[in-house]
């Protein structure tokens, strides 16, 4: 018995419309990223960039549980002696919205060549507004 491997060049890519407004922030970030995977689709091969397009509007309106604004802080390291830069999630919101949910998806994508061509299929955007009109967006599933 063969097993089945789906060709990824005969595939329709979709693109989905999601609005960030009111949404809590991981719980977002884990259905988007599980899009971007390709794992709402019956033919899911792990090795193969089998997701969708993701569309992310209202990025400044997503919501945060609990103290999560003060107490969550993001690190990283310059690479220079002493070098270790931290910043919380509500300066982040507050300067670059898009910042924050795209930090969320990234956590939870594999961190591989795989890992970076599915993140360069999300697209967040502040406001109502997008570029990607004719790509025709639908509404995202709830998964």
């Amino acid at each position: 018995m063969k097993t089945y491997l789906p060709q990824i060049d005969m595939q329709t890519k979709k693109w989905f419309l999601v609005d960030a407004e009111g949404k809590t922030l991981g719980r977002l970030a884990t259905q988007v990223a599980s899009v971007l995977r390709g794992k709402h689709r019956p033919d899911f091969t792990p090795h193969l960039d089998a997701g969708d397009f993701v569309i992310i509007v209202n990025a400044e309106k997503i919501q945060f549980t609990g103290k999560k604004l003060t107490d969550k802080v993001y690190y990283h390291h310059t690479m220079y002696p002493n070098g270790l830069k931290e910043e919380s999630v509500g300066k982040i919101l507050a300067e670059k919205p898009e910042e924050a949910i795209k930090k969320a998806v990234w956590g939870m994508l594999p961190k591989d060549r795989l890992g970076r061509d599915l993140f360069k299929k999300l697209k967040v955007y502040t406001g109502n507004g997008h570029p990607h009109q004719a790509q025709m967006p639908v509404a995202m599933p709830a998964i």
